[in-house]
């Protein structure tokens, strides 16, 4: 369940009183893991793939009552909270004031200059800030002084000094709300299972103030794209455009931009899911001039050096490995040469003897939020295919007259040690319970919600008697 599509006063999900109440409904049905999707500030097409940074928190989440609570502001007026779809830019344009005013009456303390003090947060703020004054262009067609400001600091940061503290304070805010709303769960026995994207945006921070970590040109842009052949999902492939990264840098500096990522990553999340594992064994590099992902080639990438350091660091670390599509054996040697969990879905896995693989040390769902909801899914097969499917549920005991029921009951019994539904399937929703369809751009992508929580209540006691039938 993204945090975007939680209900609230203010048309996009937050860490306020609501995520709370998700929570406790969350507890009230025995679940024991809440996965969400990156919380990094996005970019105009609003993926939580594509972001300005992969630190940073997007301050759409700043719930808006608790500074109101805390004396920031006057009590907000309701905006959008009805709407089942996030309307990114208005809500923006809605909260900005706001969050201007808050900082204005905020007084920065001791905890406040400490958290201002990192590295990636004041590289951060000054990018934010060096973007607006540039009218929101991509930082390599900015001027010099402020392109290379990271390696050359000839910028006077004074006269931009507002501007930066108040970046620094929404990062602030945003890093002391998700704290509290992870302790919340942690307190009752919740784990959050959290998203880490293999590539970071060129239009970011990460690689504004860190560009040695990937192949530019001189110019700052990128020589090499990243994407995925084509596949399951699109027939020219996936061109994300994001840079590749320089593995020969990274590896004689100890993989020290991968290293830092990871750790604070780790700071917000007690489980992190690695998306597109398979990059850390081989990656599909694209020439920048293509326009699509079809012509590529296959490159190795170092991941078994970079996970032998990651363990010596951080041998207790809590990894899903994201491993699914067409893959060579290599890519699976790797995730359990480092006994990492992978991931089955069963609308990947399903074929005409079952649901594939059942094994135990993996991470199973019924879909992701790259996929249909399971009764669209379902609802796509013929009349034929579907008594089949429906036969082999009823064959292994399964009897309940909803298909998804079954399917999310099968999924809650396998032998995997996470189990992962969406809340879409929970609710049995068709269409509009999906999340994003990836290799298009749709108004639709990303803009799930719910509008409130009676739809969650009504299968809250279902949910509890599913989990406590399910076979351990």
């Amino acid at each position: 369940m993204p945090v975007s599509a939680l209900p609230s006063r203010n048309g996009c999900g937050s860490f306020g009183q609501e995520a709370k109440h998700f929570i406790d409904l969350t507890h009230q049905a025995g679940l024991k893991i809440w996965q969400i999707l990156p919380l990094n500030p996005v970019s105009d097409d609003n993926s939580p793939y594509s972001c300005y940074s992969s630190y940073a928190i997007d301050d759409i989440y700043i719930s808006l009552d608790r500074l109101h609570e805390k004396g920031l502001i006057q009590r907000v007026p309701s905006f959008h909270r009805r709407k089942k779809k996030i309307d990114y830019q208005a809500i923006r344009k809605f909260r900005e004031p706001y969050l201007r005013e808050a900082f204005c009456n905020f007084k920065q303390d001791h905890n406040f200059a400490v958290f201002a003090y990192q590295e990636w947060v004041k590289n951060y703020a000054i990018f934010r800030t060096f973007r607006k004054v540039n009218d929101g262009k991509c930082w390599n067609e900015w001027e010099d002084e402020m392109k290379w400001q990271p390696e050359r600091g000839q910028v006077d940061l004074k006269k931009y000094e507002d501007e930066i503290f108040y970046q620094l304070f929404l990062q602030y805010e945003a890093f002391l709300q998700w704290k509290d709303i992870k302790q919340y769960a942690n307190d009752l026995d919740i784990e959050i299972l959290g998203d880490i994207p293999f590539y970071v945006g060129l239009d970011s921070s990460d690689v504004w103030s860190s560009k040695e970590n990937f192949l530019l040109d001189e110019d700052g842009k990128p020589s090499f794209i990243a994407g995925v052949p084509p596949d399951y999902f699109s027939a020219t492939g996936q061109r994300w455009g994001d840079p590749i990264y320089d593995w020969e840098h990274m590896k004689e500096n100890e993989f020290s931009f991968w290293m830092e990522r990871l750790a604070y990553t780790e700071r917000l999340f007690d489980i992190i899911r690695v998306d597109h594992f398979r990059a850390f064994d081989i990656y599909w590099k694209i020439n920048a001039s293509c326009p699509t992902a079809v012509d590529g080639e296959w490159v190795e990438a170092p991941g078994y050096d970079l996970f032998h350091l990651l363990k010596e660091k951080d041998p207790d670390m809590e990894i899903v490995a994201e491993d699914l599509g067409y893959l060579r054996q290599e890519v699976l040697d790797l995730r359990d040469h480092f006994n990492f969990r992978g991931m089955r879905v069963i609308q990947f896995s399903w074929n005409s003897d079952g649901m594939g693989e059942d094994r135990e040390h993996l991470t199973i769902y019924t879909g992701t939020h790259d996929n249909e909801t399971m009764d669209t899914w379902y609802h796509h097969f013929n009349n034929h295919d579907r008594r089949r499917m429906r036969d082999c549920l009823k064959k292994m005991g399964y009897v309940e007259k909803s298909f998804d029921s079954n399917v999310i009951q099968y999924t809650l019994d396998s032998n995997a040690d996470i189990a992962i539904i969406p809340m879409c399937d929970w609710l049995h929703q068709n269409k509009e319970g999906r999340i994003n369809t990836p290799g298009t751009v749709s108004k639709n992508n990303w803009t799930y919600r719910l509008a409130g929580f009676s739809q969650y209540q009504s299968v809250i006691e279902d949910i509890a008697k599913k989990v406590k039938k399910a076979k351990r």
